[in-house]
């Protein structure tokens, strides 16, 4: 199991992947807006999405597990 996590602090503008999906290494995932910049969040491995944790409109600290991946 392979987890893609928030590269900074910031709040969840868009999930452009859902549970089931198949995703590859350096796909964008999410966009997260952090100092009103949007930040792009990449998948760093080839995997199928299992779980989706955050929302539109969460706000999320760096670290935190956004998708996990089979």
């Amino acid at each position: 199991m392979k987890e893609i996590t928030s590269s900074m602090a910031g709040t969840v503008l868009n999930i452009m992947v859902g549970s089931g999906d198949e995703i590859t290494a350096g796909q964008d995932v999410l966009m997260i807006e952090s100092m009103k910049m949007e930040i792009p969040i990449e998948s760093q491995a080839d995997g199928k999405v299992s779980e989706v944790k955050v929302n539109i409109g969460d706000f999320v600290n760096e670290g935190d597990v956004l998708l996990v991946l089979e």
